[in-house]
């Protein structure tokens, strides 16, 4: 049986385009561009912002109820019932670890019927926290398992492939994938050995 790591954050759920619209544009309401324009990640420059007013933003937003209590994405729910016994799952995030613990437990509320590893990397160097992994390439490295990696950041796919794992982009405008939702679903089968 095959292994399927999932990124957390603009895959299993819509962090970056629920912070844009709830947090971002609120906070700036004269900014002129829309979500499909956020070209970068982290997307600073385009919103010609620094990063860490970015960051603070993003952070901030994942405190809030809206943050923790962000909705699944619902066509991958569907992918998981229908698909998610065929194959062993890991949600892999890279995040504060502040933030992990309610991760963890969206992570397990939503997906916990078939994703049963959360695993994290911190983002950012927190006080006093060893540092282990430098990045998911680090971590997947250590962990020594894993077929299929499906992750939003083309760093963490590469990182993935120099492992020898297949890699999906999970569409989003700061990646190269061209396809939608239910190709990308597709490519995973595919890819997956289905």
């Amino acid at each position: 049986m095959q292994t399927i790591v999932w990124d957390v954050d603009d895959v299993l759920n819509s962090l970056m385009h629920e912070w844009f619209t709830q947090a971002w544009l609120k906070e700036h309401p004269r900014c002129a561009i829309e979500y499909e324009e956020l070209t970068g990640n982290p997307p600073h420059l385009a919103l010609g912002a620094a990063r860490e007013e970015y960051l603070a933003s993003l952070d901030a937003f994942r405190k809030t109820e809206s943050g923790i209590h962000l909705p699944p994405n619902v066509e991958l729910l569907g992918w998981f019932a229908r698909n998610g016994c065929k194959f062993r799952h890991i949600a892999l995030t890279s995040r504060p670890l502040e933030s992990a613990p309610d991760t963890a437990w969206w992570v397990m509320h939503h997906f916990g019927a078939w994703i049963r590893c959360f695993c994290v990397v911190p983002s950012r160097a927190d006080r006093g926290a060893p540092i282990y992994d430098l990045g998911k390439g680090d971590f997947l490295r250590w962990l020594g398992k894993g077929d299929v990696m499906v992750d939003d950041a083309e760093e963490n796919l590469k990182q993935a492939a120099e492992l020898g794992m297949k890699t999906i982009a999970w569409p989003q405008p700061w990646n190269g994938s061209r396809l939608d939702t239910a190709s990308t679903l597709l490519e995973l089968m595919k890819g997956a050995g289905e």
